[in-house]
């Protein structure tokens, strides 16, 4: 019934509505729209500003240490800013020492609270072990652990080789995996409460062409952390997960949207009409794994701005039509004689 109607309005107004969304938003919403409209995005953007003021109150982490992976760029810069700025001690891990350390002098003379650097390579375990036992020794086992390192590319998966699937799946699945063990063996012998939090991603529920190690990886990170949620709740360990939509960010962009023509069907395709910011991600972070979340375990949290929604539903397309053509199609479903 869906493809019938939408066949026939767009015969009737010559239009496809069934082309890709991409396609469309780029003709109606960015080509042939308003100067503004081109420029700015969907008008309704005026209505969703992005606050990126911390929402929790002063000193929420005073006292805690939190360790974050991937901490030097993007979200986990983003993240450990304001855990820093709400009172953390963090400890920031990736393989690159030498940005690690350029963010972590950044963000201690912002806050004015001590970020340490801490080389980790998350698909190595032993490196990792090194990692956690460097983490203990400056700061001590951590109140908050944030598995947010991750690599991506977009690719057709027939040219994907073993070791292209190897290298997404081993950061994003097995060093979640290696991370979350190595602490939390260290946590339960320790009697240590804990609050653990992993980024993922929308796709990562239905799976994504073009996008299948790290679909594959997500989602297993997902399970992982719902399994442990269930399992390791008896030691005082909780298990979240958040799911950004499309943020723009160096490192995500470059190597999913290189040429940058994908992002304006992005926003056009979010209901809010813009991307999503690191500073709301790590609004979102600080509360799940603040003691006011403590009654949250097991969660998947999506934040997206509505763009899974919007592209789930089957007569959503049909928010291109216009007044008009709502009222020349009443006439037509009022005049259809039988089912």
């Amino acid at each position: 019934m869906a493809s019938t109607l939408l066949c026939r309005v767009s015969s009737m107004f010559k239009t496809d509505l069934t082309l890709p969304l991409k396609s469309l938003v780029y003709r109606r919403l960015f080509s042939s729209g308003t100067r503004a409209l081109s420029e700015t995005g969907p008008p309704q953007a005026k209505f969703f500003p992005a606050n990126e003021g911390s929402m929790l109150l002063p000193g929420t982490y005073k006292g805690k240490v939190a360790f974050i992976t991937g901490g030097g760029t993007g979200l986990g810069k983003g993240m450990t800013t304001t855990l820093s700025a709400l009172g953390a001690e963090c400890v920031i891990a990736s393989r690159k020492l030498d940005v690690l350390k350029k963010t972590a002098e950044e963000i201690t003379a912002q806050t004015g609270n001590k970020v340490h650097a801490v080389q980790c390579d998350v698909r190595d375990p032993k490196s990792i072990e090194a990692a956690v036992d460097q983490l203990v020794e400056v700061a001590g086992l951590p109140d908050v652990v944030i598995n947010n390192a991750a690599g991506n590319f977009i690719s057709p998966s027939e040219k994907l080789s073993a070791n292209a699937w190897r290298t997404i799946t081993d950061i994003v699945l097995n060093g979640t995996a290696f991370v979350t063990l190595e602490l939390g063996k260290r946590l339960i012998l320790a009697e240590k409460g804990a609050a653990f939090l992993a980024i993922t991603t929308i796709y990562a529920e239905t799976g994504s062409g073009f996008v299948v190690p790290s679909a594959a990886a997500k989602s297993g990170v997902e399970t992982l952390c719902t399994s442990l949620a269930a399992e390791w709740g008896r030691y005082g360990l909780r298990f979240n997960v958040i799911q950004p939509g499309p943020i723009r960010t160096k490192g995500a962009f470059s190597r999913l949207d290189p040429t940058g023509m994908f992002e304006k069907a992005m926003i056009g395709r979010i209901p809010v009409g813009r991307l999503g910011t690191p500073g709301e991600i790590a609004n979102l972070a600080a509360y799940l794994c603040s003691d006011y979340a403590s009654w949250v375990s097991g969660a998947i949290i999506r934040m997206d701005g509505g763009e899974y929604v919007s592209m789930a539903g089957e007569f959503n397309d049909l928010r291109r039509v216009t007044k008009e053509q709502w009222a020349m199609m009443e006439t037509m479903i009022r005049g259809t004689k039988g089912s």
